[in-house]
């Protein structure tokens, strides 16, 4: 399998661990993985990007402008600020809504403007943190269900034992389980 995914959003909101999942789900399925994070004062809700490529064609860390299979966007505008580096026939995953980066000052800003112009301009599956994270009590386990999501909709490319399985290697022992039922909110929110 080949497959550039980079996932997007605000410091604080789990991309970095969403990203090491997704690469060490596929190295487990005998890929080669290269991952990498650029981090905008990430602790103050600045950018976050994680580059993830899987496959022998993942020759550096970081995606090429125009080379990713899939966008895992945490939040409205930083997914149309990254879709510069999707493919023209790429999938988007985004979540419906906001959390204000720093990037944004202090422009209003509900998201909706952003949403629409992804769904008008490429592939794309709209997810809800709030709805899919209420049973869970926290926003925190949405960088798992997005995940779910993502395995639902046939775009990650990966198989969900694996990603179970690395979910249980990865996350602290207290958060796994929730974790495990955010992966399968996720998966049910797409079927």
């Amino acid at each position: 399998m080949n497959k550039d995914i980079m996932i997007c959003g605000v410091g604080g909101q789990g991309t970095v661990l969403a990203s090491r999942i997704i690469a060490a789900s596929a190295m487990e399925e005998g890929c080669t993985a290269h991952s990498a994070e650029t981090i905008g004062m990430a602790q103050r809700g600045g950018p976050v990007t994680s580059h993830v490529r899987i496959g022998e064609n993942a020759h550096s860390p970081l995606i090429p402008v125009g080379g990713a299979d899939l966008l895992i966007a945490f939040e409205p505008s930083e997914a149309v600020r990254n879709l510069k580096y999707l493919k023209k026939d790429g999938f988007v995953i985004v979540n419906r809504i906001p959390v204000k980066p720093t990037t944004l000052g202090g422009a209003e800003y509900d998201g909706k403007a952003e949403i629409e112009f992804i769904r008008s301009t490429c592939r794309c599956l709209v997810v809800d943190s709030d709805e899919l994270c209420a049973p869970f009590g926290s926003s925190k386990f949405f960088n798992v269900a997005v995940l779910g999501a993502a395995l639902g909709s046939g775009e990650l490319g990966l198989r969900e034992e694996t990603v179970r399985h690395t979910i249980v290697k990865i996350v602290p022992e207290r958060f796994t389980e929730k974790n495990l039922a955010a992966l399968t909110a996720g998966m049910n929110a797409v079927s």
